[in-house]
């Protein structure tokens, strides 16, 4: 299928495009595939800033003990760092990743760097749901979720979300056209 003939919205009404992905926003002309993409770039971004923040608090200090101790490759940054030090730690590799990640638009080593992080880290925490407790027994277990593995799960949409932008950026330095109109955040001509 020609990607001119792709379907579009525009003020309300269904109709042919044309350029990639020529869908339109609310007849505003945005891309809806270029929207997604800055989308899914804010939502990694803005959980790490949330989150790596949070590293330098009691309360995320305290509440990493169950997941870090519980999960044996993990466990090791206790003895090294001490349980704030390892907080610490998390918090500034998650910010310096969102930084990077926020960079990536405009700079492929900075998403080479930002991806390659950002799938480190979702990578560790997607893994945790294989160490932990993340079945709810009450409910007969799996395929029931309790709270642990309904808050890890989605880091598995995330480390996907990291492993695109790393690709995309890896294309744009290659000087890959296609791959650099569809790196996540940038790059995009519809």
């Amino acid at each position: 299928m020609d990607s001119r003939n792709l379907p579009t919205v525009a003020n309300g009404s269904a109709g042919k495009g044309s350029g990639t992905m020529a869908e339109t926003f609310a007849g505003k002309g945005l891309p809806i595939e270029r929207i997604g993409r800055l989308v899914a770039l804010a939502g990694i971004v803005i959980p790490l800033l949330l989150i790596g923040g949070l590293k330098f608090t009691q309360y995320e200090i305290q509440g990493l003990v169950p997941l870090i101790s519980g999960t044996p490759w993990l466990a090791w940054m206790y003895p090294l760092f001490g349980q704030a030090g390892t907080s610490y730690l998390l918090g500034v590799v998650e910010i310096v990743t969102a930084l990077l990640l926020i960079a990536s638009p405009w700079s492929p080593r900075a998403g080479v760097a930002g991806g390659a992080l950002a799938a480190l880290i979702f990578l560790t925490t997607s893994s945790m749901l294989l160490a932990l407790p993340v079945w709810e027994a009450s409910l007969g277990g799996f395929p029931a979720l309790n709270g642990g593995g309904q808050f890890l799960i989605k880091d598995i949409a995330l480390l996907g979300i990291a492993l695109t932008v790393l690709g995309g950026s890896l294309g744009r330095l290659r000087g890959d056209e296609t791959t650099t109109r569809q790196v996540i955040g940038g790059g995009i001509t519809a």
